[in-house]
């Protein structure tokens, strides 16, 4: 006697088998799959990142550790990057369509801590009030922020683009993404964290071009953020360190040992440094502690001084490949959603690594940025490589969908 094969995918599930016990069954292959065709180059430049940086953060902070008790930030740092990659392969294996789902929930609890931070909770850091410390742990809202953004900004313009049949976002999608983007700028600006807002309007002009805003209002935009940084410089809503900042970013000899010494000295610090650089833990500008804030704000003159242009070079490669490898992703996504998502992570990596090595150069002014992955900070490392898997969510969809 013979009996009817049935495809093994198509089995239908014995009695004793239960329904819960099924479904689980199905879903670790899926997860299996989706982390089985992870972008390997994307992979091996986000690693080398946190390795390289772990590396600097080390160097930084090694020569004042016995002084300052700085010697546990290492310990500290490489727990939070572990623990970052771990909630990145979780966020790169879980279903894409929960992404949608939990695209509102981050929005809302991102500005439930960026009003958090106007509460007792919040502390000042750096002349920036953004800061929440709960038992002896700070965490920065506005890093969260940014992700929540992205994900905000892709559902919304996504959702109202298949729910129609235009193929650009109208007058109703363009507001409705300025006001959602508005109020979480408007509360990072009140900290003040310019740098941070810097970030986020990149994010929305990123992920505006992309989900094919007419040309008008990109020019329309620019010209109102524009007049607006102006007004706000006039009417001194700035703080006045901010503004010196400025100053000395137009005229680094205003005053070398005050207003411009941050500047100064890490132009001084990259340019020792030469082809090959002083050698790993050498080097009078960072190993004299001459640089500040060289483990967080200017890593990279700790990589420019010790290691020369060759190792800041490969920083810079390492950052191009993450983000070819992003644009990549972004062209091949899944659908609109998906490649919105990518847009905005993709701008601010992009944004963020050109602000923190332009300031260490010169070419930028100072505002107090990390560089992604390779400076010292628990909740950037870890909203940084959520971004990441976010970026291996969308490829790894495109390939099991493609």
């Amino acid at each position: 006697m013979t009996y009817p094969s049935l495809p093994l995918g198509r089995l239908v599930p014995t009695a004793g088998v239960s329904p819960l016990r099924e479904r689980e069954s199905r879903a670790l292959p899926a997860l299996g799959r989706r982390l089985s065709v992870v972008d390997p180059l994307l992979l091996t430049a986000v690693l080398g990142l946190c390795g390289f940086g772990s590396l600097l953060v080390y160097a930084a902070t090694r020569a004042q550790g016995a002084e300052r008790h700085h010697d546990h930030l290492i310990y500290r740092h490489l727990a939070t990057a572990v623990a970052g990659l771990v909630v990145a392969a979780v966020v790169a294996g879980t279903d894409y369509r929960l992404l949608r789902v939990f695209a509102p929930i981050a929005y809302l609890m991102a500005l439930i801590g960026l009003v958090a931070v106007r509460t007792p909770l919040g502390v000042t850091l750096n002349g920036s009030h953004s800061w929440i410390v709960i038992g002896g742990m700070s965490v920065q809202p506005v890093e969260f922020a940014k992700l929540a953004l992205v994900l905000g900004l892709a559902l919304l313009l996504a959702e109202r683009r298949e729910n129609t049949i235009r193929t650009r976002p109208g007058h109703t999608e363009v507001f409705s993404a300025l006001g959602l983007a508005a109020v979480p700028i408007g509360l990072v600006l009140a900290q003040p964290d310019l740098g941070s807002v810097m970030v986020l309007v990149a994010v929305v002009a990123g992920v505006l071009v992309v989900a094919a805003v007419p040309v008008r209002w990109i020019i329309g935009l620019a010209v109102t953020a524009t007049v607006g940084a102006v007004v706000i410089v006039q009417a001194h809503l700035l703080s006045q360190y901010q503004i010196d900042r400025f100053a000395a970013f137009t005229n680094p000899d205003l005053d070398p040992t005050g207003l411009g010494y941050n500047a100064h000295q890490a132009r001084i610090a990259v340019a020792s440094g030469g082809l090959t650089g002083a050698g790993l833990f050498h080097g009078s500008q960072t190993v004299g502690q001459f640089v500040p804030e060289q483990h967080t704000d200017f890593i990279f003159t700790v990589a420019g001084e010790q290691l020369g242009l060759l190792g800041a070079g490969a920083i810079v490669v390492a950052f191009a490949v993450l983000l070819w490898r992003g644009c990549v992703i972004t062209r091949r996504a899944p659908d609109l959603f998906g490649s919105l998502v990518c847009t905005g992570v993709v701008c601010w990596f992009a944004f963020q690594a050109f602000e923190n090595i332009g300031m260490a150069l010169g070419l930028m002014p100072i505002t107090g940025l990390p560089l992604p992955f390779v400076s010292y900070g628990g909740t950037a490392m870890m909203a940084n490589l959520i971004g990441v898997g976010l970026l291996l969510n969308v490829h790894a969809n495109s390939r099991t969908h493609g």
